[in-house]
């Protein structure tokens, strides 16, 4: 995996709305907590932009990203928002020019759909991290500082991801490549030029959000039927918040215990980053990572995601 440079205390950083629309003031309060970490943000009036349920037109959505891998005085991008609508931006993005600029990228939810793109169609790391707009807009409630700054700017191993709320599903240990994302958009990816296509031997990120059990389940089984879950040898689930049935049975846990009860490798849940109700971890993507599966869970990236 090609590795972007590591992203330094003063560099500006572009904010860009591949998907949804946002409200203004979470905005924001999310580019004073950028400010606040001691980065530059970036953004011109089209982040702003609307076109119903998604934040303008897909062209010049893509066109944001893409001015600000070219533009040399920018370090890193970092999404606005999830939502919907990142998948529009796909056909108008270059792999060369992705790779060339080798910048961070940061955004989480529907924006999978580019991490994806990253990792996969790229062979770049990214990373599974906050966004502007809701997370950083929360300030320290909303995402986790140290993870974020650490996991862009150190050219290092984060190391053991430590979570109260971590369990095993499944036993064993396990490593591989760290990939994955939303749910929703690695199913949705599938027989699109834009597949969710992880080589054997990688380990599976699930995060999602307010989608009830036998959905979970229908999404898990198209990963297993496609071959997915078979290159897997590990998983490691989000917290997955609103998930569970209204009457509170069964439990998204529950599902996918059920569904994952012959998985051979090790599987983690509870993981708090993207959609979750803790300070949201970043994550980085396309790196190695171990999973133990144990009494003591532990979900370990052993390697960094950028380069010094």
């Amino acid at each position: 995996m090609l590795k972007p440079r590591a992203v330094e205390r003063g560099d500006r950083i572009a904010i860009v709305a591949p998907a949804s629309p946002f409200e203004r003031k979470e905005f924001e309060r999310g580019v004073v907590e950028l400010e606040r970490l001691g980065f530059d943000p970036a953004f011109d009036q089209r982040v702003f932009a609307r076109r119903g349920y998604v934040a303008g037109e897909a062209a010049t959505r893509a066109a944001a990203i893409a001015e600000a891998w070219r533009d040399r005085s920018v370090a890193a991008v970092m999404v606005a928002r999830g939502g919907y609508g990142s998948v529009q931006v796909l056909p108008h993005l270059a792999v060369d020019e992705a790779r060339q600029a080798r910048k961070a990228f940061i955004g989480y939810s529907d924006v999978t759909s580019v991490l994806s793109f990253l990792t996969i169609q790229c062979g770049l790391t990214c990373f599974h991290g906050p966004s502007v707009a809701g997370c950083l807009g929360r300030g320290t409630t909303g995402y986790d500082p140290e993870s974020l700054v650490r996991a862009i700017t150190c050219p290092e191993p984060l190391g053991v991801v430590g979570a109260p709320t971590l369990e095993a599903l499944r036993p064993g240990e396990a490593g591989g490549v760290l990939l994955g994302g939303t749910l929703t958009q690695l199913v949705a990816s599938l027989g699109t030029p834009f597949a969710f296509d992880p080589p054997p031997g990688h380990v599976l990120l699930v995060d999602e959000v307010g989608e009830r059990p036998y959905r979970l389940d229908r999404m898990l089984t198209q990963l297993a039927l496609a071959g997915i879950l078979g290159r897997a040898v590990a998983i490691v689930f989000g917290e997955l918040p609103g998930c569970d049935e209204p009457g509170g049975a069964p439990t998204a846990r529950a599902a996918i215990a059920d569904v994952l009860r012959d998985f051979p490798g090790p599987v983690l849940y509870g993981l708090p980053t993207g959609h979750t109700t803790m300070p949201a971890l970043t994550i980085p993507l396309g790196v190695r990572a171990r999973v133990v599966g144990a009494a003591r869970p532990e979900f370990i990236i052993e390697e960094s995601a950028v380069e010094g």
